[in-house]
This record gives structure tokens, C-alpha cells and sequence, in this order.
């Protein structure tokens, strides 16, 4: 690997890290015992303080134990919003000696139903506005359902903008196998030793890719401290920040950067559930925010509010994120208005976050950034992995203190994305980027198959394979189509079988969809044609399908 960018490495920051070679539940022993009566969460101006956070893990933990029997490696999914319950519930699995699964929260029965097989999972944690999505998998090997109430965490007025679904009362929910978070904290029952070390699994978050099934991406504690050692103290992070919350938990970048980080160094978060540009911009004013995590269209909605002069935002030095390229007029707008640079960074569920970061004194624009402590990242020839020079694109593979074990249950998977250089193991990212003069890395296109919706990201054969399920749908191939909100959008080129030709409109399909998958997935354009292109050897070469889309006009 080049050393180019360590001529603009941060200063006084070190170019490896000791990392705790601990549990991560350690971190809120740790935070509890030294800040006991300050709050960890802000909720709607409700405070949690680190010693309530510790009992009541513990007493879900103790549920989860002795209850639930849950025990040591077992896996436990957490099915919901931001909100209290979702770190709480997410801290007691790892007291428990358990392991994380975080579920978006827009995946539906269908969806859920191979995280539930795959997992083995007996036991889930759900929110009651989506209980009914995961309820009819009690049936298919789920044993036990904990459902929470967002509303019982707001226990002090707000005159914040509360979603109706953090505001929904409690629901009585019941049956075989199904407790209210409301009981489970009553029982008051206390968990186990803690016996989970640094190299047990922590947490598997879900990836698709190239075929149809997500795949869980087996992290361990010290990966996962790794990762967010790194990410806070990149930012010079310490106990008297306050982080304002609002990237989605279930994914790696909010999860480790926005919720665990802030733990391990005893700060506050302002936890938000759902973006709301007005209720971010009275948090930042209210709450003397410095920093924030936004993706590209927060910032763009944040910029759009006809109201924003009306907020106080001194208090904002920088925002950072990541996720899909930050459009150069948005970036530039945001210094022009705020006075604020944004700091891209780069990082995947594989490596449970980042991995490049740009230095915070010295970004560049539409920049992955430069590898950060510890990390070995080149960019090679894809076919011999010969690293290449600068301002040649290839792909970008990465060794890293944080790189997952592998995919779980998969190990023809994991074969595939992993090659050995120089005695080291390195993750195959499958994104194509050069590296500039400085040792900058810039994304240029993916060498697998991925739609990039405003920060989501959309795998082709999984779409595919749902389709696929529809009675009209003889042949179907998604491809990405420009969007000026979303950056990209789901496009699904369709061939129908005989019977439904002239017969299926392209909003039946749109309206299927919404009922089968989550909302992000969903083809927002459907194409008709008689035929999808294929190779001499029968495979379908949707290559030329995105070409030809990439090569209409925007309106087009």
C-alpha cells in the first residue's frame, strides 16, 4: 500500500490504535460507573441517564436468559426504529452473551422469514407499529416475541414534532409467546455472568449481493470496538459531546458512529427515530450540537428548509457521512450557509463501517477519504490483484482490524470475497476506484451489481427474485435509473408471460411490489419488452440493459 496520505494524516493522531480486549457490554459498565447521573439519550427531551441504561439492559438480559433461554452465541433479531428500546434491547443480547441481528425495519413477513432460517434465531425484539410483520414467523421456529412502545420513554413535555407512531400508547398485545417490554422490565430478573470475550460474535448485520439471499456478516467484539474506537476518535470525539442520532441503527454507519460511540466514550445522543429537518434543526439549537452523521439527501432537505435562518446552528462545526457522493453544489452550499464542511468516508457491513475517512482539516469533495489506523487498502487489477499505480481505477481491497470473519452460514461466499497478499487476508470490496497524487481514494463504478438509493442499498437479484414470484412475470431484470432526489432508483425491466401480455399494467406490478418487499427495494420504473438480452450461453446481460439506461437523457 501507498503511504501517500500519511503527508495528511490528522495531527497528533497516531497511526495505530489499542483497542479494548473486552466485551462490548464492558462500555456501559464502564460509562455507568464513571457518569452515572448523566443522560446517554435525549428522546424527545426525555433524558436516560447511564445508570438507568445499565439496569434496565440487565433486566432484559435476565429476561432474555431465563425466560427467552437464550444463551451464549445464540442470535436474537431487533426489529425496530430508533428509539430507546433499540439501543437498550440491542446492549441486553450482547449482556445475554448473545449476538445482534439488526433488521431494517421496512423488510416485510416474506422478508423476514430468511433471517429467522438463516439465523436460527428463537427469539426477536420488535416495535408494536411492525409486531406484525415478524408475529406469523411464531409459527415457523420463532419462540418468543419482546414488543416495545416507543411512547414509554416520553416521560417529560416536548414541544418537538413527535411521528405518530413514537406517540401511539401501548398496546395490549398477547398471545403464546409474546411479552410486553412493559412486563419484561417488571420482572426486574438479573442476567448471568458475562462471559462473551473479545473474540466471541457480537453482532451480524445483513448484506445482499450477488445472489438473491442477504447474507450475515459475522463480526466479533474486537472488530466492532475496533471500529468504533477508530470512528470516534478520527473525529476527536470525548465525554462532553452531544451527537445528534438520526442515521438508521440497523445499519453499521448509524449504529457505530451515531449510537455505540458515543457510549464507549460516555458522551450524549439526541435520538431521533425518523429525519425531520425542522425537529434536527431545533435539536441542534437546543442541544449545542457540534458534529453530526447525514447522508447526502438529509443534507439537501436539511439546506431546503425555507426556515433554516430561523435556527440557531453556530454550534455546527462539521458534518460527516457517507454512503452515496455528496453532489459539489450541495457540499459547497453547506459551507456557503453554515459555514460547515462535509467529510465523506467510506466503509460497507463487511467491515461494520469505516474504513477511509477524509481528514476532518483537509476533505476533498466526492472523496472515499484516506484508509484510516491500522487499515492496509489498495487498489488492484481485479483478474491478478496486482496493485496499481495512481489515477488507474481497479478494486479496492482492504485488510483491517475491522473486516468480518466471514458470512455466516456461507462458506462458498465467503472463499469468494476473501484473497491472501503478502501472508494478509483482504476483504474484496467489489467497488472500482482510484487513488489520486495524494493517496485519496475516489469511487468510480462497482464491479458487482448495486443500486445506491439515497444511501440505501438496493442488491438487483434480490428484487429479481421476488419478482419472480409474481404469476405474470416470465423474465425480470433490475437495473439503476437516475433519479434527481434518490441519486438512483429501481428500475425493473420485465418480460411477461403469454397469458398477461396487454393484460398487466406497470403500476400492478409497483402496487405487488409494495406488498412483498421493503418500500426502499420497491421498482419505481417498470419496462415491458419482449425479450432481455442474453449471451450465446443463455446468461442475461443486464450490463447492457444499464448501459442503455445510462445512456438516456435525465428526463428520459
Amino acid at each position: 500500500m501507498s503511504n501517500r496520505h500519511l503527508a495528511f494524516w490528522p495531527d497528533g493522531q497516531p497511526l495505530q490504535l489499542t483497542v479494548p480486549q473486552t466485551n462490548l457490554f464492558y462500555n456501559v459498565e464502564v460509562s455507568a460507573t464513571r457518569f452515572p447521573d448523566k443522560p446517554y439519550i435525549l428522546f424527545y427531551d426525555t433524558p436516560i441517564t447511564y445508570a438507568e441504561f445499565k439496569q434496565e439492559a440487565e433486566h432484559i438480559a435476565g429476561y432474555l436468559e431465563q425466560v427467552c433461554h437464550v444463551t451464549r452465541g445464540d442470535r436474537v433479531l431487533l426489529f425496530m426504529q430508533n428509539s430507546p428500546q433499540f439501543v437498550l434491547a440491542y446492549y441486553a443480547i450482547l449482556r445475554a452473551n448473545a449476538v445482534v441481528v439488526p433488521v431494517n425495519p421496512m423488510n416485510l413477513t416474506g422478508e423476514l422469514r430468511h433471517y429467522l432460517t438463516d439465523t436460527g434465531a428463537k427469539a426477536a425484539i420488535v416495535a408494536q407499529d411492525i409486531f406484525a410483520q415478524m408475529s406469523p414467523l411464531l409459527d415457523e421456529g420463532l419462540d418468543h416475541i419482546l414488543v416495545a412502545a416507543y411512547s414509554d420513554y416520553l416521560k417529560r413535555p416536548t414541544d418537538l414534532k413527535l411521528p405518530e407512531f413514537v406517540s401511539a400508547p401501548r398496546m395490549q398485545l398477547g398471545g403464546p409467546g409474546v411479552s410486553l417490554w412493559s412486563e419484561v422490565l417488571s420482572r426486574r430478573l438479573q442476567p448471568g455472568p458475562l462471559t462473551a470475550g473479545p473474540d466471541d460474535l457480537c453482532v451480524m448485520p445483513y448484506t445482499s449481493g450477488t445472489t438473491g439471499h442477504p447474507k450475515g456478516c459475522m463480526h466479533t467484539h474486537r472488530g466492532t470496538m475496533a471500529s468504533i474506537v477508530a470512528s470516534m476518535q478520527w473525529f476527536n470525539t470525548h465525554q462532553d459531546s452531544v451527537t445528534l442520532s438520526v442515521l438508521p441503527f440497523f445499519h453499521v454507519t448509524g449504529m457505530q458512529g451515531s449510537m455505540s460511540g458515543p457510549l464507549y466514550y460516555g458522551s450524549t445522543m439526541v435520538l431521533l427515530p425518523r429525519w425531520d429537518r425542522d425537529v434536527v434543526a431545533q435539536c441542534i439549537a437546543r442541544y449545542k450540537i457540534a458534529t453530526l452523521q447525514l447522508i447526502s439527501t438529509m443534507v439537501v432537505d436539511l439546506l431546503a428548509n425555507p426556515k433554516i435562518e430561523d435556527y440557531d446552528l453556530s454550534s455546527l462545526r462539521g458534518i460527516r457521512g457517507g454512503g452515496a457522493a455528496m453532489p459539489e453544489a450541495v457540499a459547497q452550499k453547506l459551507n456557503d450557509l453554515l459555514g460547515v464542511p462535509y467529510v465523506e468516508g467510506y466503509g460497507m457491513s463487511e467491515t461494520i463501517a469505516a474504513t477511509h475517512i477524509n481528514p476532518a482539516n483537509r476533505p476533498k469533495k466526492q472523496c472515499l477519504g484516506i484508509p484510516i489506523y491500522g487499515v492496509d487498502s489498495r487498489v488492484v487489477d481485479p483478474t491478478d490483484f496486482h496493485e496499481l499505480p495512481a489515477s488507474e481505477v481497479g478494486e479496492i481491497i482492504i485488510s483491517a482490524p475491522n473486516v468480518m470473519q466471514g458470512y455466516w452460514n456461507n462458506p462458498q461466499a465467503t472463499k469468494e470475497v476473501f484473497i491472501e497478499i503478502d501472508g494478509k487476508r483482504f476483504l474484496r470490496t467489489g467497488d472500482l476506484a482510484r487513488v489520486d497524487e495524494d493517496g485519496y481514494f475516489f469511487m468510480v463504478d462497482r464491479l458487482k451489481r448495486m443500486i445506491n438509493a439515497s444511501g440505501f442499498k438496493v442488491w438487483p437479484a434480490e428484487v429479481e427474485a421476488m419478482l419472480y414470484q409474481h404469476p405474470a412475470i416470465h423474465e425480470a431484470c433490475v437495473i439503476a435509473a437516475r433519479d434527481p432526489k434518490r441519486g438512483e432508483t429501481v428500475k425493473a425491466v420485465i418480460v411477461l408471460r403469454d397469458a398477461f401480455r396487454d393484460k398487466v399494467r406497470a403500476q400492478e406490478i409497483i402496487d405487488w411490489a409494495h406488498a412483498h418487499m421493503a418500500a426502499y427495494k420497491i421498482p419505481r420504473i417498470v419496462q415491458f419488452v419482449d425479450a432481455l438480452p442474453k449471451s450465446s450461453t443463455g446468461k442475461l446481460q443486464w450490463r447492457q440493459l444499464q448501459q442503455q439506461e445510462n445512456n438516456r437523457s435525465p428526463a428520459g
